[in-house]
């Protein structure tokens, strides 16, 4: 088996994190990858947002636990140190698609560089509001995006998860 199919069998969301920092030559092959992801007509309409400042890590986070309705002190990143933010442009018809390519590159190098993670949601709803336009501003991104999901990064704190059996009934052949 290639390596690369072994390595789409094998990951899985991590939800436990050391809060040890990911290195930023590691991130900077994790969001190399997100690059390279396939997109409509190749248009490349996706961006990635690095955020490994714990300050803004951490209002993110209490951002997103309101949006998801959970108790006080919860973290939606489940420790996760590093998060690669994607959006993609709100006016281009394939942007969910193509940011969920980005997504999946993005899970898949971290794993095959002995990182964890997991697809966070509720991108969409921090980026519709005042605080996500004006991050977005303060970046300089003028266009108007839209939030597809946050990639929580970091070292993985206790046991690797086992790979579940899948289901069976899933794929039907027409011949």
């Amino acid at each position: 088996m290639s390596e690369v199919l072994k390595e789409m069998k094998e990951r899985r969301s991590i939800r436990k994190y050391k809060s040890e920092m990911v290195p930023q030559d590691v991130l900077d092959k994790i969001i190399e990858a997100g690059l390279y992801a396939a997109s409509g007509k190749g248009k490349q309409n996706t961006i990635i947002i690095q955020v490994t400042k714990k300050e803004l890590r951490d209002e993110i986070a209490e951002m997103n636990r309101k949006i998801g309705g959970w108790e006080e002190g919860f973290d939606p990143f489940y420790g996760a140190p590093a998060m690669l933010i994607v959006l993609t442009k709100k006016d281009w018809p394939t942007g969910i698609y193509d940011g969920s390519l980005v997504m999946g590159n993005l899970m898949l190098a971290a794993h095959d560089l002995g990182i964890g993670s997991c697809w966070i949601h509720r991108a969409k709803e921090e980026f519709e509001t005042q605080w996500g336009k004006e991050l977005l501003k303060s970046l300089g991104i003028e266009d108007e995006y839209e939030g597809i999901g946050h990639c929580a990064l970091g070292y993985v704190d206790g046991e690797y998860p086992n790979t579940p059996e899948r289901k069976e009934n899933r794929v039907y052949y027409i011949r």
